[in-house]
């Protein structure tokens, strides 16, 4: 069986005097509500949400089961909306996940279901993956190609959700259904998270934090240091132990036949296995004559002539190019001040590169957000990273001697490409 382990965090953030946020952690269910709706109105829509969930969820633990318990929660929150005019217009948004029989018989599968635009995260194999998709105004633009991915994270729009629990009598939640592999780690959230920071920055610390509750903690921590604007919502799900489907999967594709292959990328490994994993195979020999015979007949015109040494060449320098495009981007301290780098290690063509140093002086930062950016802080691109600095916060003194942190808004000075 599937084995589980779990760690789950909610904080009211910095800025809100109450949590209309709520978790849930119950056997194999788990949630992440954000209530809206006024200063009770979000709470009792969250909590009425998960407590429907919860219950529903346990008269049928299917993934219809919880299909039926989102519809359920929607009900008793249109209901309850309805029966107070102190709640009317309330509403919530909804990210569940539960571990439940798989439709075909074989094992088990995470079902993730979402409504709104709380979020549910995939780290397989160190790289992170969004599962579900914000419905806001701004995304179903994107998603309808009127809007690039870049304007859509800026859009005022983003905020204009066009699905939550308790807009209709009726709701229709996103469903993604995720087979799970020894090492996966499923993050829910609410947007206090997503708001304040980067996925890459999320990713960091879910790769190198390894307890369940303490990366929670921490993603919490750093949220609330870059601004801690919303309340904010964590549950981190990891999956322990899947009575040997990961293990069997590798032997099988390691009893493959070997042929020349090009590079493949993480995704269609994963794919491999999952599918070798599923249809149990046992790794007996399979004629891929045609797959590789022309192949291999190349290969040996490639060693014996000039020519072919020439597109070896060329070959290795489109992966430079490959490796040069791919190099991080990442936050760390140049000369006592916050800068931009973008490479990695520090011999070779693609060593490390300042690209902009800043005018803000690492001892002016907050004590956390100063530790992270010493250790340095990785991101996917440089708008990412530009982002990261202009949120970090600095430590000043009131004249009542009393600390408080503010935003500080850097200027850069940009290297010469």
């Amino acid at each position: 069986m599937t084995a589980l382990r779990t760690g789950a965090v909610t904080d009211v953030g910095r800025v809100r005097t109450n949590n209309e946020d709520q978790l849930l952690v119950a056997d194999n269910l788990f949630a992440v509500a954000d209530g809206m709706g006024g200063h009770a109105a979000g709470e009792v829509a969250s909590q009425v949400a998960v407590e429907t969930l919860r219950d529903a969820f346990a008269e049928n633990p299917t993934a219809t089961g919880l299909l039926d318990a989102v519809g359920a929660a929607n009900h008793n929150v249109v209901q309850r909306a309805e029966s107070d005019a102190a709640t009317r217009g309330m509403g919530t948004t909804v990210c569940a996940a539960a571990l439940v029989p798989a439709e075909d018989g074989e094992g088990e599968t995470l079902v993730v279901v979402n409504v709104g635009d709380s979020r549910a995260y995939l780290l397989r194999d160190g790289e992170l993956s969004q599962v579900t998709e914000d419905h806001s105004v701004a995304d179903e633009l994107m998603r309808a190609g009127q809007l690039s991915e870049e304007q859509a994270a800026v859009d005022r729009r983003r905020h204009v959700l066009t699905r939550v629990l308790g807009m209709d009598k009726t709701v229709n939640p996103d469903r993604f259904d995720i087979d799970p592999f020894r090492g996966d780690r499923l993050l829910l959230a609410s947007d206090g998270l997503t708001n304040e920071v980067p996925d890459a920055e999320i990713a960091s610390i879910l790769r190198r934090i390894e307890d369940p509750g303490e990366a929670a903690r921490e993603l919490v921590r750093v949220a609330k240091n870059n601004g801690g604007a919303d309340n904010i919502t964590v549950v981190i799900i990891d999956v322990t132990d899947d009575d040997g489907k990961a293990e069997d999967a590798s032997q099988a594709l390691a009893k493959e036949p070997s042929r020349p292959r090009g590079l493949i990328t993480s995704a269609e490994r994963d794919s491999q296995l999952r599918d070798l994993a599923n249809s149990g195979d046992t790794g007996a020999p399979v004629d891929r004559a045609r797959d590789y015979e022309e192949p291999k007949r190349r290969m040996r015109a490639l060693r014996v002539t000039g020519f072919g040494l020439a597109v070896l060449l060329v070959i290795a320098g489109a992966i430079g190019a490959i490796s040069y495009l791919g190099r991080p981007w990442y936050v760390s301290a140049n000369r006592g001040n916050v800068a931009l780098f973008r490479g990695h290690g520090d011999t070779g063509p693609f060593k490390e590169k300042l690209v902009d140093r800043t005018d803000v002086p690492l001892e002016s930062l907050d004590g956390v957000a100063a530790d992270h950016v010493r250790k340095g802080v990785e991101f996917n691109s440089r708008k990412e990273a530009e982002a990261y600095i202009h949120r970090l916060p600095t430590t000043t003194t009131s004249t009542t001697s009393t600390s408080s942190t503010t935003l500080y808004v850097p200027t850069t000075t940009t290297a010469k490409k």
